[in-house]
């Protein structure tokens, strides 16, 4: 009977865990990692007495969302090595993960953050970096990606991509696409000619607002 009794609240308790997780997932992308658990349980409407007893320390509640994300782009790295052309896999993969952070404000400070990101940084590459590199391996041997790139390289062009993001998020949100088409144009080992970009170039009131915008970078 006790038992009977237990498993409806920890039913209960699951349904708070993902309330309370989809909402910080919101409530981090919209104003980054300074958001409060008062935030939180606003948005998930439960009492902040919920939220600390299912995460007892923001840490953990940032924690728990890293890995989903991670995992969520893993699964995407996964499916792309499974696409017939290995470039455009490639490609895909690659426009996912810049697509991510700039949805997400939050994701952007915790990889940044010398508070909240190094141990996490390192799992994350340590996670994705045997996908990345199989993706690569197939465009280079099809021979669309150019010889030189390694895997190295792409945490660095989700730095200057995200970059991008950062300070045309409240410009142009889409901003980042046409750059992202340069760069795609910059991988290639061969080409007839340039790429169509997806977007326009910004005006010059959006362009001087870009370059004394951006987010400062949590701490």
């Amino acid at each position: 009977m006790a038992e009977t009794t237990r498993r409806p609240l920890r039913s209960d308790a699951e349904r708070n865990r993902r309330r309370i997780l989809s909402a910080a997932a919101t409530v981090f992308a919209e104003r980054g990692l300074g958001a409060t658990m008062d935030e939180i349980a606003d948005q998930a409407k439960v009492g902040v007495g919920t939220v600390y007893r299912r995460f007892p320390e923001k840490q953990l509640l940032i924690d728990a969302l890293f890995e989903e994300r991670i995992e969520e782009l893993a699964r995407v790295g996964e499916h792309a090595l499974t696409a017939e052309d290995p470039w455009r896999g490639l490609v895909d993969y690659l426009e996912a993960a810049i697509a991510q952070q700039a949805a997400n404000r939050g994701l952007r400070d915790l990889l940044l953050s010398s508070t909240y990101g190094h141990d996490r940084v390192a799992r994350a590459r340590e996670r994705l970096a045997p996908t990345t590199a199989q993706l690569l391996e197939r465009a280079q041997e099809q021979g669309e990606l150019r010889a030189d790139l390694t895997t190295n390289d792409v945490p660095l062009l989700y730095l200057m991509l995200g970059a991008i993001v950062d300070y045309t998020r409240d410009v142009e949100p889409a901003a980042w696409r046409r750059f992202f088409g340069l760069v795609e144009d910059g991988l290639r080992a061969r080409r007839a000619e340039p790429s169509r970009l997806p977007t326009g170039p910004l005006r010059d009131d959006q362009a001087d607002a870009a370059m004394r915008g951006g987010p400062p970078l949590a701490r």
